[in-house]
């Protein structure tokens, strides 16, 4: 119990809890905090485990109906590409992973703070598109769910649908990104020990960020959300050049 890292516990269940409540998933804060305290490749492995368990939960607790045609359009697009994005991040050094990830979340958090009503076509081939782009970062940076988001907010569903779909897609990308990391190494003895500890988060966090929804509005706290990605992409990004 000793080897056990608290305060990145701590952060794992901030990150699941404002995640839920900004709508962008918890890997977004999970896989840069992350790093500040592991390599890229086993928080990869990390957030692969974690996300099995925070999703289920989000699937229960939002259990009001799944959309079958974006499980399909999305999801199996998805699931094929967060195999390749998995195998690429193999062959890639962790330190250009750690930067490209910082470039991401910049990027992400700038473009939606700049374009507050973007939005999509709802047809098949942005879906499948959506669905590409989400698995392929996802298997490759440890986060997609934005991307999955933004092509989803098109279909204008639901919230409890939405969510409910959203971590039925992001059940199968996890379920099958944790089989290629354990084969690429990134899933060691080292961290079964947090393996517990991170799917009781996954629910509680869920939870929390699920009653909290109840007295804040999610579009008042997608922008702080958008702001906190923003400063984390930075801090990802001048961790490169100051190591």
């Amino acid at each position: 119990m000793n080897n056990i890292n608290y305060l990145f516990l701590v952060f794992a269940l901030l990150a699941e809890i404002i995640g839920t409540i900004g709508g962008f998933g918890s890997s977004v804060f999970f896989v840069p905090l992350g790093n500040f305290y592991f390599d890229f490749h086993t928080v990869l492995g990390l957030t692969a485990v974690f996300h099995l368990s925070s999703n289920l939960s989000k699937i229960i607790l939002f259990k009001k109906g799944l959309d079958k045609n974006l499980l399909l359009y999305i999801g199996l697009p998805s699931v094929i590409f967060v195999i390749i994005g998995g195998i690429v991040s193999r062959y890639l050094d962790t330190v250009l992973l750690e930067l490209l990830l910082g470039i991401f979340l910049v990027v992400l958090s700038l473009l939606f703070l700049v374009k507050q009503k973007l939005v999509i076509e709802p047809n098949k081939e942005n879906s499948i598109t959506g669905g590409i782009l989400s698995g392929f970062s996802a298997g490759l940076l440890g986060t997609g769910g934005a991307i999955r988001g933004l092509t989803m907010a098109a279909y204008n569903l639901e919230k409890s649908v939405f969510i409910a779909t959203s971590a039925a897609i992001d059940m199968m990308i996890d379920a099958t990104r944790t089989v290629v990391y354990y084969e690429n190494g990134y899933i060691t003895k080292d961290i079964i020990i947090y393996i517990p500890f991170l799917f009781v988060i996954g629910l509680v966090g869920t939870y929390l960020g699920k009653r909290i929804l109840h007295y804040i509005p999610q579009d008042k706290f997608k922008n702080l959300s958008l702001v906190l990605i923003l400063i984390i992409g930075l801090i990802t990004i001048l961790k490169q050049f100051l190591n």
